[in-house]
């Protein structure tokens, strides 16, 4: 969040310095809430979104208030209650707490100003400063900011994991817009640096200004003409709520938002006006936590609680439409309402984000307060030097690495997991790639083979318009198991499964139709049956194409609804990433396999039906035995391909390719090119004719 929104945490008793000193010119008095103890913290909020200032003739308190900000004001006076009620921590004192409302870039600063000086002093001391939302991260130079601390993560985290979430999905076009504000100006600076590095490029960076409409009007412009589908929107809550009303008129679509944390997890961003500018908006969020009774204190609140705070009775009387003060227009406030009957951000204590950072941050001070009283003189005992020139760092967590990375050995330092996949580079990938090229050229082979004998009665015989058709799909057969290999893209992945599909229909349709044309000759010797007539080579080729264009139409479908996409497999191994194909849909994958089983069934059991039909060369056998051994392959993947791991699954995938395809060259074509090259006695028309009556008698 932006400096200006930052919530100090200060010192106030204790300590003085008497070699300065400062007062505070103009308006005071933002205190709202305030408790006295042996020790004072001090906190400041922007309750009120406005305040106006005191003149000579009225004093008014703002029409609108931000509970959210009330809630981490309560949060602090739950965990300063919560502190002493702890006998260990601070023993025999107590804390108290000032809490100041400060609303406004310049109310805020003199709140705090007020609330680093102490009630009645004139000194300006240097401070302990603690703030639970300030992520700038150019608040991390130890130099410019010597006793600034925080509980919050720097927006550097956020800015790398928004880096590596474009990354993740390659949106690699993105474009930028940011409030003017020195949280989102740093942050968006930094993410361009971070992006660059990354080779994502920023198309525009375009600031908003509120007052300004030139700046909407540019902003307006680029929306609707840019060619990049990403925006990220790095700005403050107040500035996203602006310009996003704005918009909402313009009919901006088509664009998915990224959004920081400082308005990401808003719910009230999501109207129905802005659905179709933020539906699908993503972004990184603060973690959130539960923090043992705190949810009971918010709501157990009561204006009696704080009698001296017009504050609480403003909202109050917003909360429950009523009035302490008589009028005719609203019923009187009991102070008595519940307010787990009210929906607002103070009353949402499902789970908690910011207000974590709250408590941690009074514990921090508790934590040095305690440490500060067990020094000598103000001195650190182990070092001798003053106590506040000491880094406190109570403010450590041991945190988890993000997804991608694992921790060194040393456990300090989060570093890149290996990255696998089936590589050619590799033994496993290097053979399976080897195999592939040694099966395209064996059906290279067998097709130089059967085109050098094209006259022959073998394979004219057999259909060899058929022929030759099957012998190209299984080399694309072959080649497609090539294309499971080598790290996973966009492209290798949408390729790899449509390619498969296709090319294995394809082939199956020529080996159905070659089991039909064996039961058609069959039956054309019958006498009155002219069957064969009705199924010349058109009608074949049509049939095939028909065959192979359902296939394609549900590739089309699955890649248009649903495509498989590279996805980096972080389940199955801690230590390792696996990149692998997503199937996107598995409708699709599954129906792609489902349909290519249908024909392969259809061809086996009508091979089976024919296979002791009389025909020159076993056809319908060779047919039978290559379509019980495609099937028995593909059986036996499913459940290799669902129990296999990481490139495993894909090293399974290639051989079921490989295996299937190879089983249908070796049946079909192996026995008729031994019979061209070792048997040509048996090639001729007049061994084809004997035989034929030989099987006929």
């Amino acid at each position: 969040m932006g400096w200006i929104t930052l919530i100090f945490f200060t010192l106030l008793a204790q300590i003085r310095s008497e070699n300065q000193s400062c007062t505070l010119i103009g308006q005071t008095g933002f205190m709202e809430f305030s408790k006295e103890g042996d020790l004072m913290i001090g906190g400041v909020f922007s309750i009120s979104s406005t305040r106006k200032r005191v003149d000579n003739f009225y004093q008014s308190l703002p029409d609108t208030y931000c509970t959210k900000e009330l809630k981490f004001a309560r949060t602090m006076i739950f965990t300063v209650e919560e502190i002493n009620r702890d006998a260990s921590l601070l023993p025999g004192l107590t804390l108290g707490y000032r809490l100041f409302n400060g609303c406004g870039s310049e109310n805020l600063l003199r709140a705090t100003v007020e609330a680093m000086n102490g009630k009645d002093s004139d000194g300006c001391n240097k401070k302990l400063l603690v703030s639970h939302l300030s992520t700038c991260s150019c608040l991390s130079e130890n130099r410019l900011y010597p006793t600034f601390f925080r509980t919050v993560p720097s927006d550097r985290f956020q800015i790398h994991g928004l880096v590596q979430l474009m990354k993740y999905f390659d949106w690699r076009w993105v474009g930028v817009i940011y409030s003017i504000s020195l949280y989102s100006e740093s942050g968006t600076a930094e993410f361009v640096k971070e992006a660059s590095k990354e080779g994502i490029c920023v198309e525009y960076v375009l600031p908003f200004r509120k007052t300004s409409s030139k700046s909407l009007e540019l902003i307006v412009e680029t929306l609707k003409v840019s060619t990049s589908k990403v925006v990220l929107l790095f700005s403050s809550l107040s500035y996203t709520k602006s310009l996003l009303q704005k918009l909402e008129p313009h009919n901006i679509t088509g664009k998915q938002w990224i959004g920081s944390e400082s308005w990401i997890t808003q719910s009230e961003m999501a109207s129905d006006q802005r659905k179709s500018i933020l539906q699908g908006a993503i972004g990184f969020a603060l973690p959130r936590t539960s923090i043992a009774g705190l949810g009971d204190f918010l709501l157990s609140l009561k204006p009696s609680d704080e009698p001296n705070s017009t504050m609480v009775k403003a909202i109050w009387e917003k909360f429950f439409d009523c009035s302490f003060s008589p009028t005719n227009t609203s019923t009187m406030c009991t102070g008595a309402e519940d307010l787990q009957t009210v929906s607002a951000a103070y009353t949402d204590v499902t789970f908690f984000r910011e207000e974590n950072y709250v408590y941690k941050a009074v514990y921090s001070l508790a934590h040095a307060l305690h440490s500060l009283l067990k020094c000598y003189n103000g001195s650190n005992p182990a070092t001798g030097k003053p106590y506040l020139q000491v880094r406190v760092n109570y403010a450590p967590e041991c945190l988890m690495c993000p997804p991608e990375l694992w921790p060194n050995e040393k456990r300090d330092v989060c570093i890149p997991k290996p990255v696998e996949y089936l590589s050619y580079e590799e033994i496993m990938g290097a053979i399976l790639a080897a195999v592939c090229i040694v099966c395209v050229f064996f059906a290279l082979l067998i097709s130089i083979i059967f085109i050098a004998h094209k006259e022959t009665p073998i394979v004219r015989a057999n259909n060899s318009e058929l022929s030759f058709l099957l012998l190209f799909s299984l080399k694309l057969c072959f080649l497609c198991a090539l294309t499971f290999i080598g790290r996973p893209t966009e492209w290798s992945c949408m390729l790899r499964h449509t390619a498969f599909g296709i090319t294995f229909v394809l082939c199956i349709s020529c080996v159905l139709w070659k089991t039909i044309l064996v039961l058609i000759a069959f039956k054309s010797t019958l006498p009155g049956n002219n069957a064969s007539k009705r199924f010349g080579p058109i009608q074949q080729r049509i049939c095939v194409l028909t065959f192979t264009l359902i296939q394609i139409l549900i590739c089309i479908l699955w890649l248009t609804l649903n495509p498989p996409f590279p996805y980096k497999n972080m389940k199955h191994y801690k230590e390792k990433i696996i990149l692998e194909c997503a199937l996107g849909s598995p409708v699709g994958f599954w129906a792609v396999l489902g349909y290519i089983a249908i024909l392969a069934i259809l061809c086996f059991i009508l091979a089976f039906l024919a296979r002791k039909l009389p025909d020159s060369f076993n056809e319908a056998k060779l047919i039978t035995f290559s379509m019980l051994i495609f099937c028995a392959v593909w059986m036996t993947f499913v459940p290799a391909y669902v129990s296999s791991p990481g490139k495993f699954t894909v090293a399974v995938e290639i051989f079921a390719i490989l295996a299937s395809s190879f089983g249908l060259l070796v049946c079909i074509f192996v026995p008729k090119c031994y019979i061209i090259i070792f048997r040509p006695e048996q090639n001729s028309k007049k061994f084809m004719m004997a035989r034929k009556q030989t099987k006929t008698l």
